[in-house]
């Protein structure tokens, strides 16, 4: 099959969008399928073809509540023209699904469509992209989703939709069939017997980052030495966790996009693009996160603060907070006794897969479809946290503290849900068998009238 990928932003950016999309891609490039995959231009991208799957950028970004900019017409002619069988496009609210609107009856190839969770669904912006969406849903062979009781799959059921799947995330066997490595422990410090936590998540303060310092703090883990390691690939900080002087990589790739969209249609698209997207994001749903609460504002120092609130408890505790690179980034995950998740916002975390994957017991607030991925995988304990009216988690960190502190105390517990998301993820959700399932989709509507 001759296989469209559409996403806002592919290798080598860096995301759960990012890696679902590239696991699939080179999956099916191995299996004899032709995967080219359509995406926003970056500067920092030097290839056309990775791994065997053709890239093809287009200077173009916004979505249709803030208004589209760029190279549209040229992307829309690779959909409508480009003799595929199977277009799939993942994720609502960003160009690659918006822009295709006016030209979906165009499109001969099979369509599938992955809404990828509804993030805007209960946000005023979003009134009109909401009330349109059902009808554009129409228009799609095939619905895929991550989780089978979350807010965009009950959207369509809502909606008298029914072609659809429920198709799990995953974890690559590539990474996690990795035995865990000693010294791993001895190149960040840790003593044979320490206790190593684990978070990871992009350093914003929707990930959840200081809900997990703030329960770290307030833990009881009674007289065991203790490192939390605080992942984040946004390069906000060094890993002994002084700030870093300089922008981090997720502003410099929008600015990366920014100066694309100015060479495709000069200075007023630029500033176009700059009033509608970049000013939208620094005011991320006013009255929930405001910009004292923006990432480069106070929320780092805010994080500073409880680290070092940690550090003068003089109890062993310490934190990390980290950029590894992905080979030590599993590591972590291997070596780490539990995975802690706090994040306010998500559809299906992938870090949950992955903490399952490594044999690593997870405990996470019941964000996106949390409480599934602990029943499917067996590894996970949720942590009980109120949801708003906008559908955002905020937990209680001495909640999550008292549950973290349960679990470290009960050690036979934490091996029995490591020994069954080991197990669960060998058997049902690794890349290679989600791509299978995807292929059996992409069969099935490339081959009906």
């Amino acid at each position: 099959m001759r296989i469209l990928f559409c996403c806002e932003f592919y290798a080598p950016s860096v995301g759960g969008v990012q890696e679902v999309m590239r696991q699939l891609a080179e999956r099916l490039v191995k299996r004899g399928h032709a995967v080219t995959v359509a995406t926003t231009r970056l500067s920092s991208r030097k290839f056309a073809l990775l791994n065997g799957v053709t890239v093809r950028e287009y200077a173009v970004s916004g979505n249709f509540a803030r208004g589209m900019r760029g190279r549209l017409g040229s992307y829309r002619r690779l959909a409508v023209s480009g003799a595929f069988d199977v277009v799939m496009i993942k994720a609502a609210q960003q160009w690659t699904f918006d822009a295709l609107w006016p030209v979906l009856r165009e499109i001969k190839s099979a369509k599938v469509f992955i809404p990828c969770g509804f993030s805007g669904l209960y946000e005023p912006a979003y009134a009109e992209y909401f009330s349109r969406l059902p009808d554009i849903l129409r228009h799609f062979d095939h619905l895929i989703f991550y989780a089978s009781d979350y807010r965009d799959i009950n959207f369509a059921r809502a909606h008298g939709l029914t072609r659809f799947s429920v198709i799990p995330n995953g974890a690559a066997e590539e990474e996690f069939s990795a035995a865990p490595d000693p010294s791993f422990r001895q190149r960040r410090g840790l003593a044979p017997d320490e206790l190593l936590f684990l978070t990871v998540g992009s350093l914003s303060p929707v990930k959840g980052h200081l809900e997990v310092a703030k329960a770290f703090l307030a833990a009881d883990l009674g007289a065991q030495p203790a490192t939390l390691i605080v992942n984040g690939h946004e390069g906000a900080y060094a890993e002994d966790g002084s700030p870093w002087g300089r922008a981090t990589r997720k502003v410099r790739e929008y600015n990366r996009v920014m100066t694309e969209v100015y060479r495709a249609g000069g200075f007023p698209s630029a500033c176009g693009h700059f009033f509608h997207g970049l000013l939208n994001k620094a005011g991320v749903r006013r009255g929930r996160y405001a910009v004292r609460d923006s990432p480069g504002v106070t929320f780092r120092q805010e994080l500073q603060d409880v680290i070092d609130q940690i550090h003068r408890q003089g109890n062993g505790k310490r934190v990390l907070v980290a950029d590894l690179p992905r080979p030590e980034l599993v590591q972590a995950y291997l070596n780490a006794d539990l995975f802690v998740f706090a994040s306010h916002v998500e559809y299906s975390p992938l870090v949950l897969f992955e903490a399952a994957a490594a044999g690593t017991p997870f405990l996470s607030v019941p964000v996106g479809n949390a409480e599934e991925i602990a029943r499917w995988t067996g590894a996970g304990v949720i942590c009980p946290a109120p949801q708003d009216d906008k559908g955002y988690i905020r937990v209680d960190p001495k909640v999550l503290g008292e549950h973290w502190s349960r679990l470290v105390k009960d050690g036979e517990r934490l091996r029995r849900l490591g020994d069954a998301g080991r197990r669960n993820w060998a058997a049902r959700f690794t890349w290679e068998r989600i791509t299978s399932e995807y292929e059996r989709v992409f069969e099935s509507v490339s081959a009906a009238p």
